[in-house]
C-alpha cells in the first residue's frame, strides 16, 4: 500500500533524463534536472518567430514559482498574474526575472481573460500553472508549431504526479489541456468559474510532448480540492435541471469506480489506481448528495 502524505523520490520522479541540464533544482519529488538553454534554443530565438509569452496564474505559490519560471526560460517573456498572494510568491517571481501583475480574483475564466489582455503584444500565450513544469522537448515543439502551423490553439498532454506517483491512466493521462493559444483568437467564458476552457476562433491541434504536473501531494490537499469541485459541479447540475432520486448518489459509487478503474484503465496504476478510483467514486456520491440537498432546499 503506498505511503500517503509524503513526496518520496520514486522512480517516477526520475523524469526525462534526456533534459539539457546543468545542476539540479528542488521539486516536490526530489532532485530533477534544471532547464538550461542549449545552442539550438539560442539559434531558434535569433530566427524570426512569433512572440510567445508564458503566463503563470498564482495565489500563494511560493513553493513552486521559482522552479516553474526556470522551466520557462525559453519563452520570449514570462508573465505572472497574481491574485494578491500573502506569501513570498510575488517577490520570488520578480527575483526570478518574471514580470508580475496583480489582478483581483473573481474566477479562473476572468483571470485568464485578464492575462490574455496583459500579455499584449505577444502573438501567442502559453498558460502554465505554478505546479507544472515545461520540458525542453515541449519547448521545442511549441516553438515549432507556432512558427509552422495554422492552428490557433494547441492541447498539451500532462504527466500527473499524484501522491508521488506518475499516473499512467485512470483519467489522468494523457489529460490534454488547451494551454497554447493565439492571443487574438482566444477568450474564456466568464460565467464558467472552474474547469475553464478557451473558446477559439479557429482550429486546435494536439502536441505530443507533455507538461509535468505535480498534482495532489497529500490526501488533505486532495480532499480540500474535491470538496470545492463537488460543490461547484452540483450547482451546475442543478442549473441544468438534473434532479437525482434518493438512491442516485449511492449508485454512482460502483458506476464511477468501474469507469475509473476499468474503462479508463486505472488498473495500470496498481494500488494507486484502486485508491484513486475509490476516492473519485466517493466524491461522485458526495456531489449527488449535495445536489439533492440544494435541490430540496
Amino acid at each position: 500500500m503506498p505511503v500517503l502524505g509524503a513526496t518520496p523520490r520514486t522512480r517516477g520522479c526520475l523524469i526525462r533524463r534526456r533534459y539539457v541540464a546543468q545542476g539540479h533544482l528542488r521539486s516536490p519529488c526530489g532532485l530533477l534536472p534544471t532547464y538550461t538553454a542549449s545552442r539550438d534554443d539560442k539559434i531558434l530565438k535569433t530566427m524570426k518567430q512569433p512572440q510567445l509569452t508564458a503566463v503563470i496564474l498564482t495565489l500563494n505559490e511560493a513553493r513552486h514559482i521559482t522552479d516553474c519560471i526556470e522551466s520557462l526560460r525559453w519563452a520570449d517573456h514570462i508573465l505572472v498574474v497574481d491574485s494578491y498572494s500573502r506569501d513570498a510568491t510575488v517577490s520570488l517571481a520578480r527575483q526570478a526575472g518574471a514580470e508580475v501583475r496583480q489582478h483581483p480574483f473573481e474566477n479562473y475564466s476572468t483571470q485568464r481573460n485578464a492575462a490574455l489582455a496583459a500579455a499584449a503584444p505577444a502573438e501567442w500565450v502559453f498558460f502554465v500553472d505554478a505546479d507544472e513544469r515545461a520540458t525542453p522537448e515541449l519547448a521545442a515543439e511549441v516553438r515549432r508549431v507556432i512558427a509552422e502551423r495554422a492552428e490557433v490553439g494547441w492541447w498539451v498532454p500532462r504527466h500527473n504526479y499524484i501522491f508521488g506517483h506518475r499516473m499512467r491512466a485512470s483519467g489522468w493521462w494523457p489529460d490534454h489541456q488547451l494551454r497554447l493559444l493565439r492571443r487574438d483568437c482566444a477568450r474564456y467564458d466568464p460565467t464558467r468559474a472552474v474547469h475553464e476552457e478557451a473558446i477559439l476562433d479557429g482550429a486546435a491541434g494536439r502536441l505530443q510532448s507533455p507538461l509535468i504536473h505535480y498534482n495532489y501531494e497529500t490526501l488533505a490537499q486532495f480532499h480540500a480540492k474535491q470538496r470545492k469541485y463537488t460543490t461547484y459541479d452540483a450547482g451546475v447540475l442543478l442549473r441544468q435541471g438534473v434532479r437525482p432520486r434518493a438512491y442516485t448518489p449511492y449508485t454512482q459509487i460502483p458506476r464511477h469506480f468501474w469507469r475509473r478503474f476499468v474503462t479508463l484503465a486505472g488498473w495500470r496504476d496498481g494500488l494507486y489506481g484502486v485508491l484513486l478510483a475509490g476516492l473519485m467514486a466517493y466524491y461522485e456520491m458526495v456531489k449527488y448528495r449535495k445536489l439533492r440537498r440544494i435541490g430540496h432546499g
